[in-house]
């Protein structure tokens, strides 16, 4: 007798678009909701690292569609969303994972500095969540990753941690807006993974990776945490699928913490 048993995290005939999709959590996070069932629509503005992204996709035979577009241009991401309900008839997710990463003491914080980190990091899940709410016709789910660095102070990431901590607002303020419209709106707040935005706290000045300082940088990591490891980009990308799927029905204005158990007292 074959008996039919629900899977939870199946996102089958669902559309879902990614933000940040070129690299990194947004790379990894378009290939795992792929292999979950939806269509993904990948958003980044490096055009290059992005169509690494569809060799990759085009290879596991995922249905995927992809646009150059930086999500601190409100037009454009609005452009995007409207261009993608209109081709796919419906949108169901929405992670904003595109993100920047500088390092400066709060004393030797440039304008430029601190306006590139609100415009991707702060504005960029801004608009992203606008333009989600407004096509998300049958409700949704909308995913941002914030940082441990938006809850907790670390040195020379003062206006990091500022934007991260706006992206926690954010969202807690759209779970409550959103509700009514059937929308789950949730946030992320991952601990250290190994992503090319953080590869600057251990390359050379030449761009160049150094391993021992990169060892040093990781040792130094997972010995905050009980279970003494660091994370991984699928580490992530699995949380969002999580929160994408209908096994989170019940979940909504909420900051989850994959982070290896480090405690921040």
């Amino acid at each position: 007798m074959n008996v039919s048993r629900p899977d939870y995290f199946s996102l089958a005939n669902k559309v879902c678009v990614v933000t940040g999709a070129a690299s990194g959590i947004g790379r990894e996070t378009l290939l795992v909701l792929g292999r979950s069932g939806a269509h993904v629509v990948g958003l980044d503005r490096n055009i290059d690292t992005l169509e690494e992204t569809r060799a990759l996709a085009d290879n596991e035979g995922l249905s995927v569609e992809f646009y150059g577009a930086d999500v601190a241009d409100r037009d454009a991401i609005m452009s995007v969303a409207d261009q993608v309900l209109k081709k796919n008839g419906r949108v169901d997710g929405w992670a904003n994972v595109a993100g920047i990463l500088r390092y400066a003491f709060i004393a030797d914080i440039t304008p430029e500095h601190v306006n590139e980190l609100i415009a991707v990091n702060q504005l960029g899940v801004l608009w992203g969540l606008a333009a989600a709410a407004k096509v998300m016709k049958s409700g949704g789910s909308i995913v941002s990753v914030a940082s441990a660095g938006g809850e907790m102070p670390f040195p020379r990431l003062g206006g990091y941690g500022m934007t991260k901590a706006a992206v926690i607002q954010l969202t807690r303020t759209a779970s409550v807006e959103f509700g009514e419209l059937g929308i789950r709106v949730n946030a992320i707040a991952p601990g250290y993974v190994e992503t090319p935005m953080v590869a600057a706290s251990y390359s050379r000045a030449d761009g160049t990776i150094d391993e021992a300082l990169k060892e040093q940088f990781f040792d130094a990591r997972r010995s905050q945490s009980p279970l003494s490891i660091t994370g991984e980009p699928l580490d992530i990308a699995l949380t969002v699928l999580y929160l994408m799927s209908d096994a989170s029905k019940f979940m909504t204005g909420q900051v989850l913490r994959p982070n290896g158990g480090v405690y921040f007292g």
